[in-house]
């Protein structure tokens, strides 16, 4: 099942059937895992048809013990060396001043 293919709605209902899967494949119920993660049945529930939060999702992949499987599920991103390059040499110590603020800093300034 090709997921870039499908809409937002679709991917969530995907990913619950898997968390599903994966709760029966563990031989868990849907008590024990929320109890595991912390969470009541009704939130597994829920979860299972793809309308759950970031937090609890990954609280039940946790009680699942698939929690690693969120390296799979988005990797560590690296900088690319054509950002780092870029960012070489250019960190900012200081708010630079605008040109409007400079010029009224020197007309503020008594002539004598």
């Amino acid at each position: 099942m090709i997921l870039g293919k499908m809409s937002p709605a679709a991917i969530a209902e995907e990913l619950g059937n898997r968390l599903k899967q994966a709760r029966l494949n563990a031989d868990l119920t849907q008590a024990e895992v929320a109890s595991g993660a912390g969470l009541n049945r009704r939130t597994i529930l829920n979860a299972e048809k793809g309308k759950v939060q970031l937090e609890n999702f990954v609280a039940i992949l946790v009680a699942l013990g698939m929690a690693d499987q969120l390296n799979l599920f988005l990797p560590v991103q690296e900088i690319s060396p054509i950002q780092l390059a870029k960012l070489k040499g250019k960190k900012r110590q200081r708010a630079s001043r605008s040109k409007n603020r400079q010029a009224r800093i020197t007309e503020d300034k008594p002539s004598w």
